[in-house]
């Protein structure tokens, strides 16, 4: 049974004590999944700060406003990042440079640092080509092609060259308890999460959130990568280490007890969406007309590219494992159709 004991989350500046000595808190972001949970573990010395939000003036100032309240001018020893997507990684520089120590897994911290390196006033012809190949609309297409694409330095602060690296198998202790450290894929490369050995928390990042599954997307970084078969192993290997008394604190949404049963659910959920994508493919389609079998709902305007970049990677899943052929139209796009 899943369970939600704080079901009104933190209102902003403040912060919620969700288990001894860790304390619950959210940041604004500027889309339609409107926010980020952050965590803050008590140590004897200070704080052990899981994730940030965006760099922004407004993310800074709630964060002044945390600190010298519910964090009670306590220092920020340590900081953990769970995985590199701005939303929380995005502040990892200005903590680190009040003195706090950066863990975080490798590949986070690599695409971090090349990320915010590789500003872009306008999409490279690799982006473009991937874009076209998935069957982007002409008219998005022919927009993004001339406007400043989204930019990892207009929302991160940049990252030193220093860090601590956390890996798959090891452990680390604070806020008082001895976690041991598992990596998920999927919705991001070598994302961390973290069990508590004395098996009352997980810190599940995006990897483990309720009600909603996190972008499972591809892009031109890597424009065959197969994201959802990341994430079903994920899930299944997550699954070996889940109990009820777990209270899993996700990166976004509210806390919840039900791990189990939620990672069945995550693993039926995108099951059920490749059956009915495969049914769709009876005749050619590309990424871009398969919205409405793979979400069941009408895509609008800002959900757009994060619709097209994961019907790709659900498309590339049933061409990789043989369900679904693959060629190229005259028109640049790739043309999926069920085998």
């Amino acid at each position: 049974m899943i369970k939600t004991p704080f079901e009104v989350p933190p209102a902003e500046g403040e912060a919620i004590e969700v288990a001894d000595g860790v304390l619950w808190m959210r940041l604004p972001l500027p889309m339609a999944l409107d926010h980020v949970n952050v965590f803050a573990f008590d140590d004897p010395d200070g704080w052990t700060i899981v994730d940030t939000g965006f760099a922004s003036k407004r993310s800074r100032a709630i964060w002044e406003q945390m600190l010298a309240g519910p964090l009670g001018g306590k220092p920020v020893r340590r900081l953990i990042v769970t995985h590199h997507h701005p939303d929380h990684v995005g502040l990892a520089g200005w903590f680190i440079e009040m003195g706090a120590e950066l863990c975080m897994p490798r590949t986070g911290w690599l695409m971090a640092r090349m990320l915010t390196l590789d500003v872009q006033e306008v999409p490279s012809p690799e982006a473009v080509t991937f874009y076209q190949r998935a069957g982007m609309d002409a008219a998005v297409l022919e927009q993004r092609r001339v406007e400043r694409p989204f930019n990892f330095a207009d929302c991160v602060v940049p990252l030193p060259q220093g860090y601590t690296r956390l890996a798959e198998g090891d452990t680390i202790r604070f806020g008082g308890r001895e976690w041991d450290i598992r990596m998920g894929n999927g919705h991001a490369p070598e994302h961390l999460t973290l069990w508590s050995r004395a098996g009352d928390l997980v810190v599940g990042g995006d990897q483990l959130l309720l009600s909603i599954s996190p972008n499972l997307g591809v892009y031109p970084t890597e424009p065959d990568a197969d994201p959802v078969k990341d994430w079903i192993e994920s899930c299944e290997k997550f699954h070996l280490y889940a109990t009820n008394e777990q209270f899993i604190l996700a990166g976004h949404k509210v806390p919840y007890f039900g791990l189990p049963k939620r990672l069945v659910q995550m693993i039926t959920n995108h099951h059920e969406a490749l059956d009915r994508l495969l049914a769709f493919l009876d005749t050619p389609k590309s990424a871009g007309e398969c919205f409405q079998p793979l979400f069941k709902r009408k895509i609008g305007s800002g959900e757009y590219g994060l619709a097209l970049v994961e019907a790709v990677g659900h498309l590339n899943h049933l061409h990789q494992t043989g369900l679904a052929s693959r060629t190229l139209t005259d028109e640049g796009a790739y043309a999926f159709r069920r085998l």
